[in-house]
């Protein structure tokens, strides 16, 4: 399946290739980035997980709402991970204080049957934090019960704070959207196409989804070289149903922007890709953004992505998602050099 957008003929018609006089219409649309940014920036606008390439200041003290993003955001092996550590971390620094106390600070201990004092300490510092007890050993002194106090109202703290980042987890749709490594420049038609490919990995499903894609890139407006957006016609922009995977294509033909361009054109463009798709994730009936960038040295030539359907034996339609990002080599010069089809004059209105 392809996909795409539509655009009006003003704007077609103002978008050029590098090197040639950049049009009105592309210094309109710089997508909210602005023109300062536009012009200061150097590097790429999207990382690759889609995440802003830039910082901002000024903000005042934020570390706790940027951890807990952060944890919102981690995988569950890594999250799960940090959450162990972080509660080892934390018994390990009461056990510390216990054994700072001396061995009187803990009665019973020989009924853990363990001899070296710290690792006594540490389970009953365990114990404690958990919140199941420490058995027969007990502490003793002032100063050891302090402790054992305010470890227990540390550890019930954890535990709220811990279930309510799981929680959060469980109950926040997320978008499981797979992106392919590269785009390609492929044969499309009677001349050539720009693709990527996409895939939905969540188990639940998503549908009505819409997607855009600008590009941005290097030209040469009167004796300045600045940077310039537009906005890519695709096949189609907008698609019911998210089962299996999509490749959008922009069609290179003689109204795109990528009109005659070659690789060498691209390099010195120096042209990124923003990829930006959105869909309704059916589990939580809510609508869901991913988004990704390709830099030009990100987009492939002479090649073309692979088939994803693997057979079954049931006869069920079943794609290999692992297939995403494969392509397949073509002869040399397939895609590298423009296709008659864009270079033949715009006929008349």
């Amino acid at each position: 399946m392809v996909l795409v957008e539509e655009r009006v003929a003003e704007d077609s018609q103002s978008n050029q290739a590098p090197g040639r006089t950049g049009g009105p219409a592309a210094a309109e649309n710089d997508l909210g980035f602005g023109r300062v940014l536009t012009e200061r920036s150097r590097g790429r606008f999207l990382n690759k997980d889609g995440t802003p390439n830039s910082r901002r200041y000024g903000l005042g003290g934020r570390a706790w709402s940027r951890l807990y993003l952060r944890a919102l955001d981690l995988s569950w092996p890594q999250f799960l991970i940090c959450l162990f550590g972080l509660a080892l971390l934390v018994a390990g620094v009461f056990a510390l204080g216990y054994r700072n106390l001396g061995p009187a600070a803990l009665s019973g201990t020989e009924r853990f049957g363990l001899s070296d004092p710290f690792f006594i300490a540490f389970t009953y510092s365990v114990g404690i934090l958990s919140g199941v007890g420490a058995g027969p050993v007990v502490a003793v002194g002032s100063t050891a019960h302090w402790l054992t106090v305010f470890e227990s109202m540390a550890g019930l703290l954890g535990l709220v704070l811990a279930a309510g980042i799981i929680l959060a987890r469980l109950a926040r749709p997320q978008a499981r959207i797979r992106f392919s490594q590269r785009a390609v420049v492929a044969p499309y038609g009677d001349g050539r196409g720009l693709m990527f490919r996409f895939a939905n990995v969540e188990p639940g499903e998503a549908s009505d989804a819409e997607i855009r894609v600008s590009l941005a890139w290097y030209e040469q407006v009167g004796e300045q070289r600045k940077r310039r957006f537009h906005s890519l016609a695709l096949e189609r922009r907008r698609v019911e149903f998210l089962s299996l995977y999509l490749t959008v294509v922009h069609p290179i033909d003689r109204t795109s922007p990528l009109t005659g361009i070659t690789p060498e054109e691209l390099r010195e463009a120096k042209a990124e890709l923003l990829v930006l798709v959105t869909a309704q994730e059916e589990t939580f009936s809510t609508r869901i953004t991913a988004r990704t960038s390709y830099l030009w040295d990100e987009v492939a030539w002479d090649a073309r992505f692979a088939d994803m359907f693997v057979d079954s034996p049931d006869g069920i339609v079943t794609v290999d998602i692992g297939r995403l990002s494969r392509v397949e080599r073509l002869p040399e010069g397939t895609t590298r050099r423009p296709a008659a089809a864009e270079l033949s004059p715009v006929p008349p209105a």
